[in-house]
């Protein structure tokens, strides 16, 4: 199914990795206690401004802050929004 949002200018659409769900050791980790996904996958991308060439393209597996982007939620599914400014790699 195709996404019904095109981001515009530097923005970037990216679908979180899932969050773990048990440690290395093997303890389960509790919905209250799992730590927001800092790696996700790109899946649209703006076309960039006069002054800023886009990096990052559809399909990348990337690296961001912690607490950058907005939060949102689209067909059933969850996504975040930011600059691409805001993503520290691409993996």
């Amino acid at each position: 199914m195709a996404l019904t949002i095109k981001p515009l200018s530097d923005r970037v659409l990216i679908e979180p990795a899932a969050a773990e769900t048990k440690t290395a050791s093997g303890i389960f980790i509790p919905d209250t206690a799992k730590e927001k996904p800092q790696r996700g996958t790109v899946v649209a991308v703006g076309k960039g401004t006069k002054e800023y060439e886009m990096t990052v393209k559809v399909g990348d597996a990337v690296l961001y802050g912690k607490y950058a982007g907005t939060e949102l939620k689209l067909d059933g599914k969850d996504y975040l929004i930011m600059k691409e400014e805001d993503i520290f790699a691409i993996v």
